[in-house]
């Protein structure tokens, strides 16, 4: 079904007043931006959900942006004090972190409500469903993890370079990184049981992947790597990276078990003896 375009003309506006990227956009109010440009372009309607966010996330009325109020764009209404970003943001930043503290089944969606000091109504106001919320948190690591790679990797002197500080990005040593791991094995074992966090899940490591072999292929094209195919060798090392980092998360700190040491030297052992190209004698 057709989006109405008045609606997606409102939207146009709430988003040209942000000042910023429609892309940008889209990850203020969780949303996947293929999505938004659909609906603004008319061939799929925003749901109510999206709607709210998007209200929310401007300063604007629901029912202006529905055509059920006022025919004149109103004033931004008083905001309440949240987070940049605004409400949405901040509710799916809680879900993340009490996901990783309790694990996703375990979070009641009042507990959401506690962490963000609002009521059960807002967050589904946002959010109707777990589904949902899930979701969404899925959509926000997967654009936290990109940006934060895109940001580590940008002074890298070579590809070898970018993939050893690709390779860092992965070891869960500070706390941040051990909750940020334990939220991705919860969301794992969701994606296996939710076919919509499944397909994210698909979408997410098909970039990872992308990424990994991209940094492989200009290494070849450098003379840093060796001749290798650079699809199948991402496939094994971001599995490697994956069943290593579980490994440390299954391990007490200190015990007998893998340390993200071991996992470092593992990973940069297995680059130096599969992918490092071999130093020419003098």
């Amino acid at each position: 079904m057709q989006q109405d375009p008045e609606v997606a003309d409102r939207v146009r506006k709430v988003i040209a007043d942000a000042g910023t990227t429609q892309r940008e956009f889209a990850r203020r109010i969780v949303m996947d931006p293929s999505k938004l440009s659909r609906s603004l372009g008319g061939t799929r309607r925003f749901t109510a959900a999206e709607l709210a966010r998007i209200a929310d996330t401007g300063g604007v009325d629901a029912g202006w942006l529905l055509g059920t109020q006022t025919t004149t764009p109103p004033a931004k209404r008083e905001r309440t004090a949240v987070p940049d970003g605004g409400r949405p943001l901040q509710i799916v930043r809680e879900t993340v972190r009490l996901v990783a503290e309790r694990g996703f089944h375990a979070v009641r969606v009042a507990d959401i409500a506690e962490a963000c000091a609002t009521s059960t109504a807002a967050i589904h106001y946002h959010f109707p469903g777990r589904d949902d919320l899930l979701e969404a948190a899925v959509r926000w690591c997967m654009d936290e993890d990109t940006a934060r790679r895109a940001a580590r990797v940008a002074d890298a002197a070579d590809a070898a370079d970018e993939l050893r500080q690709l390779i860092e990005l992965q070891i869960p040593r500070t706390p941040q990184q051990r909750w940020q791991w334990s939220v991705w094995l919860d969301l794992w074992a969701e994606a296996a049981r939710s076919t919509a966090v499944g397909r994210l899940h698909a979408d997410y490591y098909r970039q990872w992947r992308a990424t990994v072999a991209d940094v492989i292929r200009r290494g070849v094209d450098q003379g840093v790597f060796r001749l290798v195919d650079p699809h199948a060798a991402a496939l094994r090392l971001t599995a490697l990276i994956d069943g290593l980092a579980t490994q440390v998360l299954a391990s007490t700190p200190g015990g007998d078990g893998t340390s993200p040491d071991d996992m470092h030297e593992a990973l940069l052992g297995y680059v130096e003896s599969t992918l490092t190209a071999p130093r020419p004698r003098n």
